[in-house]
């Protein structure tokens, strides 16, 4: 019974997700990541099914918006620092990079998560702050390294310079420059 109560809440909160990710779409905030793309191309084809049906003049209701998410809404997976759109598991970077450990898997990896390379991954306002956080820790970290620990230094600098273009997209997206 807990376990059944406990997936009914998942799949609300999930398909809520869905819906301020579509208001977000509506409003002009936009998701960054390499998922991106397919994601505004799933909004327009809803905010265009919403557009066609109906008669004029007559707002939208949550409901008819959230029957048309729902599909996308059950393939949402929530990580820390992104979302992850699992559509497809031939395209989840997460499962090629587990290789044969992986074969048949249903879900995404999300510890194995590398949003900024996955197609399937997307970054919203919301993941900002893991984001900025992460790049104020590798500054902090690449400031304390000794002349010894080079390829480490480099390590960092190069998983900085991600971190940097993620916020940079996600401001971009969301439309507050950067």
């Amino acid at each position: 019974m807990l376990m059944a109560e406990f997936g009914q809440e998942e799949r609300e909160h999930k398909t809520r997700v869905a819906l301020d990710a579509f208001h977000d779409y509506q409003n002009g905030i936009r998701p960054a990541g390499p998922g991106a793309s397919d994601l505004l191309d799933f909004f327009a084809f809803v905010d265009g099914q919403l557009d066609s049906s109906g008669a004029p003049n007559i707002k939208r209701s949550d409901q008819e918006v959230t029957n048309l998410l729902a599909k996308r809404a059950k393939t949402l997976h929530l990580g820390p620092a992104n979302y992850c759109w699992f559509l497809d598991p031939s395209k989840a970077l997460c499962l090629k990079l587990a290789g044969p450990h992986a074969r048949g898997a249903t879900e995404p990896l999300i510890g194995m998560c590398d949003s900024a390379r996955c197609p399937q991954a997307t970054h919203h306002a919301g993941h900002r702050p893991v984001w900025a956080a992460s790049a104020e820790s590798k500054k902090v970290f690449i400031a304390t390294i000794g002349r010894a620990q080079r390829t480490e230094k480099a390590r960092l600098t190069t998983e900085l310079a991600r971190d940097e273009r993620v916020l940079s997209e996600i401001d971009a997206a969301a439309g507050m420059g950067a």
